[in-house]
């Protein structure tokens, strides 16, 4: 017997049991993820969808343009204007879970009579326009729903350049698109014509982020998304974004007022140039340089001349003339204001009182220039109205989105010509033809057409 394959087979499966286990599969090394912040803040995040009808002229007619055409053939003025359904989606943040706010631009829901807010989750509701403000492009809406996530708010006024932030939003109708970047720029201003003190980031942000939010990595909004650079109108890596705390601070004053009823303070300012800080002795090119004050106004009154160079509002620095443009656009009339400026190379301050805008002033002065309308009929609650300028009649300034007005039919810049059969010249013609009356048939213009609707 051949022992030698039976002595091979006993030594190789003694040096098998002498082989050390099988070494267990090591947990993977964690890794750098944002993914525990986007869990936390998505549901915040929300898609808004809008319709109305919009204004816009259509193909014209060469022959329209001759007067004597128009005459013969009776073409009323603003005969090539048409009107047009539009769809539009924006996102949005909920920042107040117990009121259900939630803050987005202002062009996102303009000329819509139709609001719905779409839930992470897919929930649809239907919202109201708390306030809009089109000069900072800030909106405030509100829904009912329980259970909503709110966003909490973060210090913009920390920010600084190449800061990590994330971009949440819906770009081209993608549900909760995350992006993330770093802040490029802090303070950039000539975007737009409105109130500017914008957040530059790469992080990408595309049509449909517009009211979206922009988190640090705290999952504090820091910033609202509202434009892009480009000439594709896709992401070329510049976006801006509205700062938190001017966010917050038109918010406050949309939800208490109903508007943002900027002051006044009076002053003309040019940004300062280093030719204009050596020629005035400065040691740099802070501040705001006044080139004119109004007379009469806050300024005039406090002794702010011509020459001075306003350096800080309320302790806040100025940088430049945007700076002080923004500071005094968040301020309302009453509001006391500390203004720090250099005058002859000394440093003065004195307390002024924000004014009125003489539109303002002449607004409020002129009788029933606004009526409350459920003080009318309660099928005009939702709507504001004022008399119709230059024209006989009540014209409707503004409507909000799932009110009775717009429910029966209005729509913002019709006029009420006639209120059951009674004609209406202005708003005391109006509040007479609906005293006691259970419901109302209103005769109104728009555009070039008339109609009929009836509340009840």
């Amino acid at each position: 017997m051949n022992l030698r394959p039976v002595v091979i087979a006993l030594t190789l499966a003694l040096a098998l049991t002498q082989l050390p286990p099988p070494v267990a599969a090591q947990s993977a090394a964690p890794v750098p993820t944002l993914a525990p912040i986007i869990k936390r803040v998505s549901p915040a995040v929300v898609n808004i969808a809008t319709r109305g009808t919009i204004k816009q002229r259509g193909p014209q007619n060469p022959l329209l343009d001759d007067p004597f055409f128009r005459r013969f053939f009776d073409v009323p003025p603003g005969g090539g204007m048409r009107e047009r359904q539009f769809q539009s989606a924006g996102s949005g943040v909920i920042v107040d879970s117990k009121n259900g706010y939630v803050l987005t631009n202002a062009h996102v829901i303009e000329n819509a009579s139709e609001i719905t807010v779409t839930l992470q989750d897919g929930t649809d509701l239907k919202a109201e326009v708390v306030g809009s403000d089109t000069p900072s492009d800030v909106a405030v809406l509100k829904v009912k729903q329980e259970g909503l996530v709110q966003l909490p708010f973060g210090d913009s006024g920390r920010l600084e350049v190449g800061d990590y932030v994330v971009a949440i939003g819906n770009p081209f109708g993608l549900q909760h698109t995350v992006t993330q970047g770093i802040v490029s720029g802090l303070s950039r201003s000539g975007i737009t014509d409105g109130y500017e003190d914008f957040i530059q980031t790469d992080a990408s942000i595309n049509p449909g982020n517009s009211g979206g939010a922009l988190v640090n990595l705290r999952g504090e909004l820091i910033g609202i998304n509202t434009a892009i650079l480009s000439r594709s109108g896709g992401n070329i890596g510049i976006g801006f974004a509205i700062p938190a705390n001017m966010a917050k601070n038109v918010m406050e004053q949309l939800v208490k007022y109903g508007a943002v009823k900027r002051g006044l303070l009076g002053v003309s300012v040019y940004t300062v140039t280093p030719d204009i800080a050596q020629s005035l002795g400065l040691k740099d090119t802070s501040g705001a340089l006044v080139s004119e004050v109004v007379p009469g106004s806050p300024a005039d009154g406090a002794g702010i001349r011509p020459g001075d160079v306003i350096t800080s509002i309320n302790g806040q620095n100025v940088k430049s003339n945007t700076d002080l443009q923004n500071s005094i656009g968040l301020l309302r009339v009453g509001d006391k204001v500390d203004v720090s400026y250099i005058r002859d190379g000394k440093p003065r301050h004195v307390m002024a009182v924000i004014a009125e805008t003489p539109a303002d002033a002449a607004a409020r002065d002129s009788e029933d220039d606004r009526e409350a309308a459920p003080d009318l009929h309660r099928g005009l609650i939702g709507a504001q109205l004022t008399d119709a300028p230059n024209a006989g009649g009540v014209q409707v300034r503004s409507v909000a989105a799932g009110s009775p007005a717009a429910l029966a039919g209005l729509r913002a810049n019709d006029v009420i010509v006639k209120a059951n059969r009674t004609l209406v010249g202005n708003l005391r013609n109006l509040r007479e033809a609906a005293r006691g009356a259970t419901s109302l048939v209103l005769t109104v213009r728009r555009g070039n057409t008339a109609l009929l609707i009836p509340l009840r």
